[in-house]
Parts: structure tokens; sequence; C-alpha cells
């Protein structure tokens, strides 16, 4: 077949329709989908699918799955699903405004969980039996092997744990990521694990392809539709801040001798915040620079282009439409300075424990003694996820938390009292900045901390209020060690939840 990616004859037998791999997922199904971050997820079986339960509906038959992926996907996916109530269960990471409604309004089960554990849930047995992966891919060879797309995740895991499988191989993705890929062959459960042979940021331990026995693969769509790549926003006054605070504090950490002065591996979460921190790099003294994260965003392929950053590992791209057409232009001399893994690695706590990564992930709030919520609103409405956040903050060697001091205009302060809900316990998080400042909390006391985070990360609008509460709250409190004045907290966010602003009150 002219032009086709599909290299192996019996596999070209084998190609249908969108509409026909759809009809191969049956009713209270559980498909494991391809997918990190808008990168590398299917592109049309899942509109198929969403269309064939829309006439389901129609017909007053009921007709939903549980879905896995990665992380988040698309609208083509995500929220093609939920719009038709597809959706029973969704894990282990979301982003899509559909799917968040229905997982508020009870609508849709939701399972948030660590993004390194994913894999381990699937081979125990935890999670319940897989019935169909769609894995999106680049290429099939003539062997059979898969070339990957721009995302990993956890596609080996789908492959060797889903009775079926469909393809969807998409002429979009670009030939020359083949060889982009390194997937790990060594996972285990106890007590037969093996250390992870993973010295070196640059080290490559696997395949560059995706296998899978050609018997489960039932189904091979053709497609060419490109991934979700949403151009960054330029770096507003208050990221350029934070990541001027974070840069400053790198130097300053190398002068004490506490860093070596190419750092140690990277880890930023997505979103601006954390590109305007990679950007911010590449006016400063640090060269040689390696990265070990979930995520390449524009600001690292900046870094590899200007030659600061020698390498830079993930399990996905996430990059803008320039950034991937400079990518695909400049394969050649970007190939050995990429990797792209399973997730299982590029969140292997053990891992990001060893390199010793700087981890910078955002947050919707921090408490004044260090504990962070990445994932709720007022406590109870979910918003993302908690993502790969907990796997690098709980081992990192330095773990950063991110965040403007105020959201809804300066109407809520993202420095409270006490966290609504709490993913990363005072314990874990290390340093915490706004565009206001940084609290270095490393070796304070809880009080200690208190008092550095009022001063130095609130907005000068809420220290008084914050001030007002340490200050009873440590000649009050039944205990001393962590004043809380429980009413008071409490009352802080059900007076925001009754006026949508902290100032009033």
């Amino acid at each position: 077949m002219a032009g086709s990616r599909i290299l192996n004859r019996a596999f070209r037998e084998r190609i249908v329709s969108a509409e026909e791999a759809a009809s191969l997922i049956r009713p209270g199904d559980t498909v494991g989908m391809s997918g990190f971050t808008g990168a590398g997820y299917p592109k049309q079986i899942p509109v198929a699918l969403a269309k064939r339960i829309m006439d389901a509906n129609l017909r007053g038959e009921k007709f939903r799955v549980s879905v896995w992926t990665g992380a988040s996907t698309a609208p083509e996916l995500d929220g093609a699903l939920a719009m038709v109530d597809g959706v029973e269960l969704r894990l282990p990471y979301q982003s899509d405004p559909i799917c968040r409604r229905k997982i508020n309004a009870g609508e849709m089960e939701y399972l948030d969980i660590h993004l390194s554990h994913v894999g381990a849930f699937v081979r125990s047995g935890f999670l319940g039996k897989l019935d169909v992966a769609v894995i999106e891919v680049t290429g099939i060879l003539e062997n059979g092997d898969l070339v990957p797309a721009s995302s990993i995740g956890n596609n080996k895991i789908w492959l060797d744990y889903a009775d079926k499988v469909i393809l969807e191989v998409n002429s979009w993705q670009s030939e020359r990521l083949e060889g982009v890929h390194d997937v790990y062959q060594g996972f285990a459960l106890p007590p037969h694990r093996k250390p992870i042979p993973l010295i070196h940021t640059a080290d490559r331990i696997g395949t560059p392809y995706l296998r899978c026995p050609a018997e489960k693969i039932i189904a091979i769509v053709e497609t060419n539709a490109p991934d979700r790549n949403a151009p960054f926003s330029k770096p507003d006054e208050a990221s350029k801040r934070i990541a001027g605070h974070i840069l400053e504090f790198l130097g300053d950490e190398v002068r004490k001798g506490r860093l070596p002065k190419d750092l140690l591996p990277l880890q930023s979460g997505v979103g601006n915040i954390a590109n305007a921190v990679l950007f911010g790099l590449q006016d400063g003294p640090f060269e040689n620079l390696t990265s070990y994260t979930e995520v390449l965003q524009d600001g690292m392929l900046e870094l590899i282009r200007s030659g600061k950053l020698l390498v830079a590992s993930a399990t996905a791209l996430s990059l803008s439409p320039d950034k991937v057409d400079e990518l695909n232009a400049g394969m050649d001399r970007y190939r050995e300075k990429i990797i792209l893994r399973p997730q299982e690695i590029s969140n292997h706590p053990e891992l990001i424990r060893r390199l010793g990564c700087l981890a910078m992930n955002g947050m919707i709030e921090a408490d004044i003694y260090g504990n962070v919520n990445s994932t709720h609103v007022n406590g109870t409405a979910i918003m993302n996820g908690i993502g790969g956040s907990g796997d690098f903050a709980r081992n990192a060697y330095i773990s950063f938390f991110m965040t403007p001091s105020t959201a809804k205009k300066g109407a809520v302060s993202c420095i409270v009292p006490m966290v609504t809900h709490v993913d990363h316990t005072e314990h874990d998080v290390h340093v915490v900045v706004t565009e206001q400042g940084l609290a270095d909390l490393r070796g304070l006391s809880p009080k200690q901390r208190a008092e550095l985070i009022i001063e130095r990360c609130a907005h000068p609008d809420y220290r008084p209020m914050l001030r007002d509460y340490f200050r009873r709250a440590s000649q009050s409190s039944p205990g001393r060690h962590t004043p809380h004045l429980l009413d008071e907290a409490f009352a802080w966010h059900r007076n925001l939840l009754r006026t949508g602003s902290m100032k009033a009150g």
C-alpha cells in the first residue's frame, strides 16, 4: 500500500474504519487509551465510540466504558466521551472541563492516583481487568514492532495486559520520531523486582519500540491528525517574578556548595509558570543542564537548541505548534538529546531520589505550615488531579511548589491558614514560591515555617489577616506545635464560599 506507515503485510489486512474499530468496544468494557498531556492520544476511535454511545442513548440503551490513560488527553477523547455520558470511571488524571463537571456532579467516577503507581496497580490486579487497548503509534515495522508516537505514558502496560488491541497509525506524527523512545522491559512485581539500571539521565536501558503479540491486534485505523498542541501564553509578570525568585535561589544554593554548578536534573510541571522558569534558565548562568521529567515543553526545547540543556528525559512532548515544527525539522540534532520513556520510568520514585531531581510543580493553595493542595477547590471539587507531582515531591532533592499569591483577580489568597485538601504534606514541601517571594522551609519547625511563608509568600493584602490568625492560634490553640484554631481555619474557606472573596472578613 503506497504511502502506508504499516509495513507488516499481515497487519495491513486488519485496516478498518474508525467506526468499525469502535464497534469492537462493548458496553461495560475497560479501555486503556494512549495519551499523555495532549500528546499521542487516539484521534478518531474515541470520536466514533462517542457517536456509537450517543446512538445507544437515543435508543434508551445504557452504554458506558471505563477509560484509563497515561494522563490528560484532549477534547477528541475525554471531551467527546464525557459529552455523551459515556464514561463510568476515569483514571489516573484528567484536565477536560466536561469531565471535571461530570466528576464534580457525581456523574462520573474518578480515581486520582500517582502516575507512577498505575502500572503496578494493573499488574497486581487492583484495578480489575483491561478489556481493550487503543494506542496511537507512528508506524508499524515489517517485523511487527510498533514505533511509538509523541508520548509513551502507560502504553506498554496497556499492550501487555489488554485482551484486545486496536491501533491508530497516525501519519501526522513525524517518522523521524523513530529512535527517540526508550521502552524499558524489566518491570516485575515483588518479590521479583530488580534494580533499574539507569544511572544517568541520558542512559538508554530499553528498546526504541513497543511490542505486542500479533494475535491481540484486532483492528488498525490509519489517521492523519495533529496532537492538541496549544501555544503557551507569554509569561505574565507574576510568572516572571516567580521564575526570578527560583533562579536566584538556585544560584545561592550553588554558591553555598549545596548544588553543583550545572545543577541537578530538572523536573517541571506543565504550565506557564513552569515554562517561565525554563525560559529564565536560558539567560541564567547555568550550563550543561539535564532534565528528568514527565513532559518536554517549549522552554526545554529552547534550552536544548541553545546548548544549555544536554539531555531531556520525559514520557511525552507537550509543545506549541511552532516548536513541533522546529523539533521535526531539526530531529537529527535533537534525537540524541531527547528520550521518551514509559511513565513508570519517568516518574519512578527510586530513580527520582537517586538522580536528585529538582522538582518544580504548581499548586492551588498552600497553608502557613507548608501543606499543599494541588487538586481540589474548596476541598470537594476536583480540578485536574495529582498527576506526577507526588512522585516527584516526595522523592526530589529539592521540592518547589509555585503559585501566584492570589487568585480571582486578587479576591482569593492562595496562602491560607489551613488547606482544604492535602495532596502534599509539609514533610514533602521544601520551598514555597509566589511572585511575592520564596520561603525555604528546610530545617524549620512548623511555627518558623508559618512566619516565613506569611512574610515571604502571602500577598500584602492578606498578611494582616494571616498574622492575626497565627498570633491568636499560637496563644489559644490546644496544642502549640502546629497551632490552629480549627473553627476559624474552616471559617476562612466558608467565607470564601459565601462571598466569593476572603477580603470580606
